[in-house]
């Protein structure tokens, strides 16, 4: 059975959420049976670096959305299954991600990712955008 290290990954969680730290990131990965708190940051291009073809990740992201008129913050939950991950891990995932969700609770949307581009700024803002309904910006701002 799965584990969690739910208060170190807790408090990178909140940091993320915090409008006041410059953390927006936090990553998740696994020690044997455990999941645990691989690394935060601020660097968009540092966290993308982080997902390998090897690896099986959880990825805790801020993206600041909105228009000219009406900045926020957005979260972003990303589930990384690298291309070399077997079939046995890749299926465990999905099991193990409800592990997660045990304390990552609040997102507004969920990416499953095995390719880099799927992981793109641009790519990630589209997809906030779509999920996020009406978008009334006129593209001035005063």
């Amino acid at each position: 059975m799965t584990t969690i290290d739910k208060e170190n990954i807790h408090e990178a969680y909140d940091d993320v959420r915090n409008d006041r730290t410059p953390t927006n990131w936090a990553i998740l990965g696994y020690e044997g049976k455990n999941i645990v708190l691989d690394s935060t940051g601020s660097d968009y291009d540092e966290f993308k670096s982080k997902f390998g073809d090897d690896d099986r990740l959880y990825g805790f992201l801020r993206v600041n959305t909105g228009d000219e008129m009406s900045r926020r913050a957005k979260f972003v939950l990303v589930t990384w299954v690298g291309s070399n991950v077997g079939a046995l891990n890749r299926a465990k995932m999905s099991t193990d991600k409800t592990v997660v969700k045990s304390v990552i609770k609040n997102f507004a949307i969920e990416v499953t990712a095995s390719e880099h581009d799927q992981l793109e700024e641009e790519s990630i803002a589209d997809l906030l955008q779509k999920a996020g309904g009406a978008n009334y910006g006129t593209g001035i701002r005063e």
